[in-house]
């Protein structure tokens, strides 16, 4: 269960080889020929006593004596406050670390209440909604739910309602079910345009969960609120008044975080009071190779080959283990790999290790989550699907190929180790490339700063305006619900009725169209239907993948892994969304190469600064996969390029971009040889700082840097927003471009780096490989750019256009999503840096 066992192991007696302290795990791994010099350094966290309490007296026996059948004799302190709280009614959030049994903090209360409701005259009794950021986070906190309250029989009755739900079960979970766990998309798109079958259940609604907060994040986190506004609308119109529980890994200002995402005052109890044991952390960058790249430059090991050699060293040792990879091609081929050599030294260990990924069908997915907890598998390669609190207690050790992008994503997959109790390893294997290089020679980067602060803006008019439609189809909106949805209701709704969305009658907004409202918000912007991924022969459906990821995953020619069996795509059909694949066996993987283009379609503003010039209006992004290399296994050589004939994805959008003159770059001391990276550079730190000033997250917004631009005729830096329409964020960047820009000079010249890293001009997200960047060039440019920069800020008019647009064209898949996965939590950024 995802809740810590205080007293009990879930390990049995015999599994002595998984008992191995980390220490001497680690050393088997570096023992082998030149694997010592890997490691770069070594993190020791100690571990930690635990801190016992007792529970509120106000909890069933019955429940505390499920929870003792459990192996739990007594709540660690944090448990005990966070179900105090909920007691009282107070909203609270627990934003303790991995395994510090968040779940069970929760779950006390909530159970107390659905016994207590079973003895209810009115049949249903209370009723509690539990709502996961995946599929597969839902489905295991079903299982771990029905495991506790067994004791407690018919009393308490989970169910998952999702997509994967069948149709026939539906019914029966509206009107039987009290514990109902699903997801935002399904509570968005099915649960509320539905309510009013769903009446019973709103009406006796005494809890929701929300599970693993710190991921609505961004633009994404921002819909979520808004979806939580209209459950909690809903819930008035039938009486009830939920509270809120939600359930945070560690997280700057969780309180904060959580107040803005549900829109209510909350209660935060982050004072990690649970035990945890010593935890060793290896930095590992992988050695060179006689390989050479582009201008004879060194060519590392690939870290999908070094993470597949750990994961068989770590199966071989009976170590049970997940390797973390950033795509689900990486996953596939790191098993395949393990696999392969697993079976040269034995081979029932060829079966103990498989992929994990979206994608996968329901029913294998499911497999493998019980595969996974029954101990059968030794070995794991996953992608982020199974970073978000799936159980896997057990786990001794973790490896993550290549850093993840946050660190709150780093101590997230880290913790999924050692859950037990146990001592744990986990190994961050670098990629070869300028930030993770980085990271494992500055450690200080990782373990000695905080991690980062979830940021969302339920207030954003790009995302609210699709809200108050689908709300308005809901229950027609009144002025009652102005402060419900925020400030800037009042000015949308007007809009909305120009736009013809919406119309009032009477004292009342209504919906005015016959499609549903709920299609005008892409809350994850996945964009479009999956594409099918069907076997040629025989017509047998293999798993699905999104449309924005379709171009460069499963182009004709492409490699396509899937559980350990590769496939050749033979034809993608665009037009039906199947993509029909072929087993097969070449020596080689396959690697999408695309092209990106920004093109000014009108620019609203523009603001001299001194010689240069800020402006802020309409672009439009193409992307084109234009070609595809075969790249040898293991070594990642280079074998062939092939063409591909694929149509371009265009996203309009909002952007705001700057220019300089050819007097300001010699003013710069900028030669034609350095401009590209001054350039570069100053994009990357702009877009590191933005989230300062406009509340939005780094992955969702682009950039491109341009040293002569086809519409400008000079060199331009555009920021823009990776959302169709735009999402407020380019416009705020422009009204606060003179201190942006100051703050993004000041945080380059200010860090001690000498050529560049992560706290300035590096990106975790670029898709160039941070090249080329040139620090001092992009702090002499800014400097140039500020000196012209006017006084005051241009003013905001607050008349944003709204964009909401026809509900197909609203699922148009754009370049925005270059590789999304279903269960994701966070929808991936745009392209760009």
């Amino acid at each position: 269960m995802p809740m810590a066992k205080n007293h009990r192991s879930d390990r049995s007696p015999t599994d002595a080889v998984s008992r191995v302290d980390p220490g001497t795990v680690l050393g088997r791994l570096a023992s082998g020929p030149s694997r010592a010099s890997r490691i770069t350094h070594t993190e020791h966290l100690p571990p930690r006593a635990g801190r016992h309490a007792v529970w509120p007296d106000r909890i069933r026996p019955e429940v505390l004596a499920a929870v003792q059948a459990a192996g739990i004799e007594h709540p660690w302190a944090h448990q005990a406050r966070a179900a105090e709280h909920a007691l009282d009614g107070e909203s609270v959030v627990v934003a303790t670390g991995t395994a510090s049994g968040k779940s069970l903090a929760y779950l006390t209360p909530v159970l107390s209440a659905l016994l207590d409701g079973s003895e209810a005259p009115n049949g249903r009794g209370a009723t509690a909604l539990y709502l996961a950021p995946t599929k597969a986070l839902a489905a295991d906190q079903c299982r771990s739910v029905k495991e506790l309250s067994q004791p407690l029989g018919n009393s308490v009755r989970p169910a998952v309602y999702d997509g994967d739900t069948p149709f026939e079960e539906r019914e029966w979970i509206r009107q039987y079910a009290n514990y109902v766990l699903t997801n935002p998309d399904m509570l968005h798109r099915g649960i509320l345009p539905s309510h009013p079958r769903w009446s019973s259940f709103l009406k006796a609604l005494k809890y929701v969960v929300i599970d693993e907060v710190h991921t609505y994040r961004g633009v994404f986190g921002s819909h979520v609120a808004q979806v939580l506004r209209r459950l909690r609308r809903l819930c008035a119109r039938y009486g009830a008044s939920p509270v809120f529980l939600l359930a945070s890994a560690t997280a700057a200002e969780p309180a904060v975080a959580a107040r803005r995402l549900i829109g209510l005052p909350v209660v935060e109890v982050a004072d990690d009071a649970s035990p945890r044991g010593e935890l060793v952390f290896a930095l590992w960058e992988p050695p060179l190779t006689e390989m050479q790249g582009e201008k004879g430059a060194p060519v590392r090991r690939t870290a999908t080959a070094e993470t597949a050699d750990l994961l068989t060293d770590l199966t071989v040792q009976g170590v049970r283990s997940v390797a973390f990879v950033r795509s689900r091609r990486g996953a596939e081929l790191i098993s395949v790999i393990a696999q392969e050599r697993l079976a040269e030294v034995d081979r029932s260990l060829s079966r103990r290790v498989a992929a994990y990924r979206g994608g996968y069908l329901p029913e294998e997915r499911r497999a493998l989550e019980q595969a996974l907890h029954s101990g059968e598998l030794l070995g794991l390669a996953a992608t982020t699907a199974l970073e978000l609190g799936i159980d896997v207690s057990g786990l001794d050790a973790v490896v993550i190929a290549g850093y993840p992008g946050t660190r709150a994503s780093l101590w997230q997959q880290a913790g999924r180790a050692g859950r037990s109790g146990q001592g744990a390893l986990a190994v961050l294997v670098a990629r070869d490339d300028p930030l993770d290089t980085f990271l494992v020679h500055h450690p200080e980067a990782l373990f000695g700063r905080p991690v980062e602060t979830t940021v969302l803006d339920p207030d954003n008019p790009y995302v609210l305006a699709p809200h108050l439609c689908a709300a308005a189809a809901e229950l027609p909106l009144t002025d009652e619900d102005m402060e419900l949805f925020g400030p800037e209701t009042e000015g949308l709704l007007p809009q909305l009725e120009a736009a013809k969305l919406l119309r009032r009658r009477t004292k009342a907004w209504h919906w005015t169209r016959r499609e549903s409202a709920a299609d005008l918000a892409d809350i994850r912007g996945g964009g479009g239907r999956p594409v099918q991924i069907v076997e040629s022969g025989t017509g047998r459906l293999l798993g699905t993948v999104d449309a924005g990821a379709a171009h460069t995953t499963v182009h004709e020619g492409a490699v396509h892994l899937h559980q350990g069996r590769t496939y050749l795509v033979r034809a993608l059909d665009l037009e039906d969304s199947v993509a029909l694949v072929e087993e097969a066996n070449p020596p080689y993987s396959t690697v999408a190469r695309d092209t990106t283009a920004i093109a000014v379609l009108e620019t609203d503003v523009e603001v001299p600064w001194g010689q240069g010039r800020l402006c802020y209006g309409s672009v439009e992004v193409t992307n084109q996969v234009v070609s595809f290399l075969r790249r040898r296994l293991i070594t990642g050589e280079v074998l062939g390029e092939t063409k591909l004939d694929l149509p371009p994805r265009t996203l309009r959008t909002r952007a705001v971009w700057w220019t300089v003159t050819e007097d300001q770059l010699d003013e710069a001391r900028i030669n034609p040889e350095i401009l590209g990276g001054a350039l570069h550079a100053a994009e990357h730190a702009s877009i590191g700082l933005l989230p300062l000033f406009a509340t939005c997250d780094r992955w969702d917004i682009g950039g491109v840097s341009i040293p002569l631009h086809p519409d400008t005729l000079l060199p331009t830096v555009f920021v823009y927003d990776g959302h169709p329409g735009g999402a407020g964020f380019a416009e705020r960047a422009f009204h606060t471009a003179r201190a942006w820009l100051t703050a993004t000079r000041e945080a380059i010249a200010s860090c001690e780096c000498d050529a560049g890293c992560p706290s300035c001009i590096q990106s975790p997200k670029c898709g160039n490989g941070n090249d080329p960047l040139h620090k001092r060039g992009a702090v002499r440019l800014l400097t140039v750019l500020l000196r012209g920069a006017p006084e005051e800020e241009p003013e905001e008019t607050g008349e944003s256009a709204v964009p909401v647009v026809d509900p197909k064209a609203a699922r148009t898949p754009g370049p925005s999503a270059p590789e999304p996965s279903p269960e994701a939590a966070v929808p991936p950024g745009p392209p760009g840096p």
